[in-house]
């Protein structure tokens, strides 16, 4: 009896201690499941474009999204809010007299001529307050009830200039208001030596009641926050008239006792270091003097140059601060002649004992 009452008790503890290794695994299970679904639930934050290429791919993509949203209704809303102006060619249809149908020309003081009617301003009026004008006037002199039809067969004076670091600068065409993503994809993306900043001068211009529209100004936006932002502010409207810039990217140049001697691109406008930059160039050669670096800087106020010692030695022991490099800097590695006649000399002693190896084999 006593044995099976021991056997007893120790399945008891057997029961008590997986009762209670489940209890154990099912509170931690309940504590970790809410941190994992909200793991899960949480957005992927998207790549940050760094090389010109992601940049461009990256504006191509949200070009294509903007114009999957453009319906043709909102495309044929666009023209017919656009704005007539000189230079414009107009195709001018009268549906009861197709003698009376030209396409014309806006001259540059912004009229157009129709046989039997004459002058016609066209210049700040859309196409269909074009059409209600020259209705209008067929009305009060040939015809009873007449219907007229305005196309814009080709627009001369919605030209937006976009120029700076972008792979084709020029002036462009546009009906209504675009963004700066489709503009910018107009000129068929960024340069490589692009920066981080588009600048759009918005113009003063004048709607076809002869209201003044948005004031001339001056917007700076940030590519990198445009191209990854979800804010929409960030895709600033570009007006017919605007000029849209592109800023170059800031260079700094390494030259001298570096590996890879050239000029590097501040891709994001952002200034970098001595030590970054030599990393840029893969670092110093054997034969430089790094104690004798250079920044040659020039003054933008005096337009002299200054030279700023780097006590590069310094710098790596971390006992005096990495100079900040600013944009055309030059940082200059010099050539030490004690290291390079050592170099010299060794490579002239090897090739003495390696000569005389071979000669005594």
């Amino acid at each position: 009896m006593k044995a099976i009452a021991a056997m007893t008790q120790r399945e008891n503890r057997k029961r008590c201690r997986a009762a209670l290794g489940l209890w154990f695994l099912a509170t931690l299970l309940a504590a970790l499941l809410p941190a994992v679904a909200a793991a899960q639930q949480e957005p992927v934050p998207e790549k940050v474009p760094e090389t010109t290429e992601e940049y461009n791919h990256r504006l191509n993509q949200l070009a294509q999204i903007v114009e999957t949203g453009t319906g043709a209704g909102a495309r044929a809303a666009a023209m017919d809010e656009y704005v007539i102006g000189p230079e414009d060619l107009l195709e001018i249809t009268v549906f009861e007299a197709a003698e009376m149908s030209r396409t014309v020309r806006v001259a540059a003081g912004g009229e157009i001529t129709l046989p039997l009617v004459g002058p016609v301003r066209a210049a700040g009026l859309t196409p269909r307050a074009l059409e209600s004008v020259v209705e209008e006037l067929l009305r009060r002199t040939y015809l009873k009830d007449p219907h007229a039809g305005v196309f814009v067969r080709e627009m001369q004076s919605h030209a937006v200039s976009v120029f700076g670091a972008v792979k084709k600068p020029g002036v462009y065409q546009i009906r209504g208001e675009k963004t700066v993503i489709e503009v910018l994809a107009l000129a068929e993306g960024l340069a490589d030596d692009a920066g981080d900043t588009v600048v759009v001068e918005h113009s003063a211009t004048y709607g076809h009641s002869g209201a003044e529209l948005p004031r001339a100004e001056t917007v700076e936006v940030s590519l990198k926050s445009l191209l990854t932002s979800s804010d929409a502010r960030a895709n600033v409207r570009v007006r017919p008239g605007d000029i849209v810039k592109v800023t170059r990217a800031g260079i700094v140049y390494v030259i001298g006792e570096v590996k890879k001697p050239g000029g590097f691109l501040l891709r994001t406008n952002e200034n970098i270091s001595v030590l970054q930059a030599l990393a840029l160039a893969e670092g110093l050669t054997r034969t430089s003097a790094k104690g004798q670096t250079r920044i040659l800087r020039t003054n933008p106020d005096t337009g002299k140059r200054e030279e700023l010692r780097v006590p590069l030695g310094d710098v790596l022991s971390g006992r005096a601060p990495d100079p900040v490099l600013q944009a055309r800097d030059i940082v200059f590695v010099p050539n030490s002649a004690v290291k390079s006649a050592l170099l010299r000399g060794s490579e002239a002693a090897i090739s003495i004992v390696s000569g005389a190896l071979i000669y005594h084999r």
